[in-house]
C-alpha cells in the first residue's frame, strides 16, 4: 500500500527586513560638554502611556543622566509628557527609569565610571522596531578650554568644506 506523503508548505522568499526606526529626542548638548569614550544601546522600562507619549515625540532628555545603584542602571531627570487621553493612569512626568542591561555589562560600567571618573550621559532616545531605546554613553566632561578647541575645529572643517565646493 502506497504511503501519504505530506506536501511542503511552500518557503516564501526571504526580505531584507529593516527595523523601524525613529528618533524622538537627540541631546546634542552632551556631545559639545562631554567627550563621548564608549556607547551603549539600552532598553528603557516605560509605562503604557509613557510609551505612547514617546511614540508621538514627547520626550526631553536634554537635563538626562544616568546612574547605577544597587546593579541596575537608572536614568534620572528623563521628561517625558504626560499622554493627551490618559486620565487617571497617567503617569508622572519626571521620574527614575529603569535601563535594560547585560549585568556583565553594568558592573563593567560601574567599574570604569569609579576609577576614571566617567559618567554616563544619554544621547538619543529612539524607537526601534517595537521597543524603545536609549544610546547611553561613558563620557568625560569637558573644561572650558576644550569646548573652544571644539568650535574652532568645527569652523575651520567648515571652512575647508566651503573652498573644496567652490573649487569644483
Amino acid at each position: 500500500m502506497p504511503t501519504k506523503r505530506k506536501k511542503k508548505a511552500a518557503e516564501k522568499p526571504k526580505t531584507e527586513h529593516t527595523p523601524y526606526f525613529k528618533t524622538v529626542a537627540d541631546n546634542r548638548r552632551a556631545r559639545f560638554n562631554f567627550e563621548v569614550m564608549e556607547q551603549f544601546e539600552t532598553g528603557i522600562v516605560l509605562s503604557g502611556t509613557e510609551i505612547k507619549s514617546v511614540r508621538a515625540g514627547k520626550a526631553m532628555i536634554r537635563d538626562a543622566y544616568a546612574q547605577i545603584r544597587d546593579g541596575q542602571v537608572w536614568l534620572q531627570n528623563l521628561h517625558i509628557s504626560p499622554w493627551d487621553s490618559g486620565g487617571v493612569w497617567n503617569h508622572e512626568a519626571v521620574h527614575p527609569r529603569r535601563l535594560l542591561m547585560h549585568r556583565k555589562e553594568i558592573h563593567r560600567l560601574a567599574r570604569v565610571a569609579g576609577q576614571q571618573g566617567l559618567t554616563l550621559v544619554p544621547l538619543r532616545l529612539y524607537i526601534k522596531g517595537h521597543y524603545a531605546k536609549v544610546e547611553l554613553a561613558l563620557a568625560k566632561g569637558r573644561k572650558h578650554y576644550d569646548k573652544r578647541k571644539v568650535i574652532q575645529q568645527r569652523e575651520t572643517d567648515r571652512e575647508i568644506n566651503r573652498a573644496m565646493r567652490h573649487r569644483e
